[in-house]
């Protein structure tokens, strides 16, 4: 443990742990023996770090929240398994965090720079990106996987292998059941792609609106008769040297257990609409 950091007496550290420089423990929190606190780590109170957990710099736990117990899978026999969540992350309260199992690569991983509001439950396996959001009551099923800054609003339900794209979002109260591309917009309550999420496009990657329509025009075109898989091809060589369509298209070919969200039939009357 280092000099400098601050563990609460009513607070439970067990030998061994890794307690990096500033970090602050408060009461009643619990760490095991093979936790990894890095740099600036806040444990606000009544926090639970188990197994072989490792939180980034500067990440900071609020009360009741749990991370790194094991995961909900009748196949897990307690393997070393863990949990990482990367720098800067903030999860609030009653949120909870599963290691990872062997049916994965054994860790399930939260990048940095995330907020998991309260509640909020990230299934063993899963792999969560930089700057990701996933606003009150998310539940992730096992080994999904998003990408960075994606959001997913409030009492969404994702499916487990569901992957969803960079810069996605996800309407409140929709279960995703097949893959969101990046910077897709998912709702419904078996949720369907209804356009893009522009405004992010706009503000994030400075894009102009031509530059978005040209992206939503082939998000459309692969869509449009048949299954979207079919018109990879077709879209690739229509936008040669267009780094977001090309994206996209390697999302939509590695289709893995269930395919793409498919399109809503409102879409086409939402082209060019906005999404915060």
């Amino acid at each position: 443990m280092h000099a400098d950091a601050f563990i609460h007496p009513a607070a439970h550290v067990a030998p061994g742990a890794s307690i990096g420089a500033g970090c602050r423990i408060g009461p009643g929190c619990v760490v095991s023996a093979e936790a990894v606190l890095e740099a600036g780590v806040e444990l606000v109170a009544h926090v639970v770090i188990d197994g072989r957990a490792f939180i980034g710099a500067g990440a900071k736990i609020f009360p009741f929240a749990t991370i790194g117990l094991p995961p909900q899978d009748l196949k897990y026999k307690g393997e070393p398994t863990g949990v990482s969540i990367g720098a800067r992350t903030q999860v609030r309260e009653h949120a909870t965090i599963h290691r990872g199992s062997t049916g994965g690569d054994g860790m399930t991983r939260i990048g940095a720079d995330c907020l998991v509001m309260c509640v909020a439950h990230v299934g063993h396996d899963c792999r969560i990106g930089d700057g990701v959001i996933l606003v009150n009551n998310v539940m992730l099923a096992g080994h999904v996987e998003i990408g960075d800054f994606a959001v997913i609003q409030g009492g969404a339900a994702i499916q487990q292998f569901v992957r969803i794209g960079r810069m996605a979002m996800v309407a409140g109260m929709s279960g995703v059941e097949r893959n969101v591309l990046p910077y897709g917009r998912a709702k419904g309550y078996r949720a369907k792609l209804h356009g893009l999420n522009t405004i992010a496009m706009r503000r994030r990657l400075g894009l102009s609106k031509d530059q978005v329509m040209v992206v939503a025009r082939a998000v459309h075109d692969l869509y449009r008769g048949g299954r979207p898989e079919d018109h990879v091809e077709a879209i690739a060589a229509a936008h040669p040297g267009n780094a977001l369509v090309s994206e996209i298209l390697a999302f939509a070919r590695n289709r893995g257990r269930h395919g793409l969200c498919p399109f809503g039939r409102a879409a086409e009357e939402e082209e060019g609409g906005e999404a915060a």
